[in-house]
């Protein structure tokens, strides 16, 4: 009985810290205040009472739209508070109660962020990126997986193997591939999952990169021109790993026998 309020709790705190990452998403682009001011309608700019700002129920009262001018919200809102959600259920889950999952757990979130930002404005700012590289290494002392070595390699593998691949493609075809982005986001999942997660993230987010970037050509006819944010598939990837990295992996040496 415990474990489930346990989760519960988990999953409803989830749902409050995906709230907010809305408000992340949708002001750190346009370099707004992420506390002040409080939420406001996009279209009307009225404020949101706190009745209508209740994780996914009160999308779903208000029928997805704006209560005052009636405007659509969209349902993405709802979609990452349910992932917040999802996060914190997860590594709950699998990691118990310990610093491992409220580290895992900021960790996820900052992904979330970045990846809706990225496929929204084609960038991965720098704000999140840049200082979730020391706070990995520094969280390296804490995890029970992970040494500072590990996480020292996995800045400099992440950061590292991402820039020879964006200096490589520059050189044969003479533009850009690869956002610095990119490279220091990889610098920074490094810094929390290690260097044998980095190897992972970057076969994992490459295959489904290429499969993505396949399906995107064939519906939108637009051939090799498509520029398709890798951003979400470092994260995706990344998380991935968290969870399920150790199983695919003995399963993938396993099919190869």
């Amino acid at each position: 009985m415990i474990d489930y309020l346990i989760e519960i709790t988990a999953f409803l705190f989830g749902l409050i810290v995906g709230s907010f990452l809305n408000v992340c998403i949708y002001r750190i682009p346009v370099s707004q205040s992420i506390v002040f001011p409080g939420s406001t309608c996009p279209r009307c700019k009225t404020s949101i009472p706190f009745y209508d700002n209740i994780p996914v129920l009160s999308w779903i009262a208000l029928g997805g739209k704006c209560r005052n001018c009636r405007a659509a919200i969209s349902a993405r809102y709802p979609l990452v508070e349910l992932l917040g959600g999802c996060a914190a259920l997860s590594t709950v889950m699998v990691y118990g109660i310990n610093y491992d999952t409220l580290i895992y757990f900021i960790f996820i979130t900052a992904l979330l962020t970045i990846t809706f930002i990225d496929i929204d404005h084609r960038i991965i700012p720098d704000s999140i990126s840049l200082p979730g590289i020391p706070l990995g290494f520094l969280a390296s002392f804490i995890l029970a997986d992970l040494t500072y070595r590990e996480s020292l390699l996995g800045i400099l593998v992440g950061g590292g193997s991402l820039l020879v691949v964006a200096y490589g493609y520059q050189l044969l075809t003479g533009r850009a591939g690869m956002g610095g982005g990119d490279i220091k986001l990889l610098g920074m999942i490094g810094a929390f999952i290690g260097w044998k997660g980095v190897l992972f993230t970057i076969f994992a987010s490459s295959a489904l990169g290429t499969l993505a970037g396949i399906v995107a050509m064939i519906r939108t006819r637009k051939g090799m021109k498509l520029a398709v944010p890798f951003g979400p598939f470092l994260s995706i990837a990344a998380v991935l790993y968290l969870f399920f990295g150790t199983d695919i992996i003995d399963w993938y040496f396993n099919f190869l026998k």
